[in-house]
């Protein structure tokens, strides 16, 4: 017989496990938020009679995705044991790794938003960028002047412009793709009841894509992309909540005694009061009945649904994350 002597109590896991904190629910969030905004500017821009007849926030919203994805990718590195190793997971790819596909899906992300983003820039937009002191100093230093780089970020802007239909298919693929792949992350750690649901992909998808309705919604848009916005995020919110009953009945029906157990944490446990009241009332069910009345009576938009959104999203990873490690 083998003695342990602990010298110290976790009250999350055996000190021995290493423990996710707050740069995992950080980098799901954003990763949802990402991909939402990937799927609906795409949106926007293959429906719309002409590029340039878009609002700017609608034009801009694809420079969102990159920044909001580099900082939860800054979270998950600070989270690595072995920051130095990150490269590794660009030597080879492994079918059946989740980490792998979302390394790699992660990787092809910024390209394909970033090309969104050129087309949506006009003439006007290109022209006032080229005016910056800065740009005009890069412009004509060293390899960037040599290999006429911005010349060359002009053209494809142009090729960007005349396959708007292929790029915005692509997005919406690779928001769909990374949207579900933050919650495959969760659902393949088989060992953690909570976690152990393949409703878990179909979930953070639908929380990133109202996400990134709510990120777009908070900044001015046209009418016309606004109501769109809000229409589709209203269905989504719907999906989810369906998802979410899904999921807590498969807990508890499927997931034998330590499922049943994993639920009593929504159920009169520890988060019942944080994941009823912040998630499902608070983000989901208050957001809707708003968005529902701005349509339904011509309310002028507020900034209140969208925040609520984002709140209710936020707040589903952190208690998911934090919950499955109890």
């Amino acid at each position: 017989m083998i003695e342990y002597e602990l010298n110290r109590h976790n009250h999350l896991i055996d000190p021995n496990l290493h423990i996710w904190g707050w740069e995992i629910p950080v980098y799901l969030f954003l990763g949802g938020l990402t991909a939402g905004v990937m799927v609906f500017s795409a949106l926007i821009a293959m429906r719309a009679d002409a590029l340039d007849e878009r609002s700017r926030v609608a034009r801009l919203a694809p420079f969102l995705a990159p920044i909001a994805l580099s900082i939860g990718m800054g979270a998950l590195f600070l989270d690595l044991a072995y920051k130095l190793h990150v490269y590794r997971f660009y030597l080879a790819f492994q079918l059946g790794s989740p980490m792998s596909w979302g390394s790699w899906i992660l990787m092809v992300v910024y390209p394909a938003v970033l090309l969104l983003g050129l087309a949506g820039l006009t003439d006007d937009d290109w022209a006032k960028l080229n005016a910056l002191s800065l740009v005009k100093k890069l412009a004509g230093v060293g390899l960037v002047a040599k290999l006429d780089l911005v010349g060359k970020l002009d053209a494809l802007r142009g090729w960007s412009r005349a396959h708007i239909q292929g790029l915005g298919w692509a997005n919406i693929a690779l928001g769909v793709s990374l949207g579900a792949y933050t919650g495959v992350l969760l659902g393949s750690l088989g060992a953690r009841p909570l976690w152990n649901s393949g409703i878990l992909p179909v979930l953070f998808l639908c929380s990133g894509l109202s996400g990134g309705a709510a990120l777009m919604m908070l900044f001015p848009l046209k009418h016309g992309e606004h109501d769109a916005l809000r229409r589709w995020d209203m269905i989504i919110i719907a999906a989810e909540l369906v998802v979410l009953c899904l999921y807590l009945v498969t807990l508890v029906s499927g997931g034998g005694a330590v499922g049943q157990e994993a639920a009593t944490l929504f159920l009169g446990g520890k988060y019942t009061v944080a994941f009823w009241g912040f998630v499902v009332f608070l983000g989901l069910l208050v957001p809707f009945g708003m968005e529902y009345l701005e349509g339904a009576r011509k309310i002028k938009p507020a900034m209140a649904a969208p925040a609520l959104l984002l709140i209710g999203g936020f707040a589903l990873r952190w208690i998911l994350v934090y919950g499955g490690q109890l």
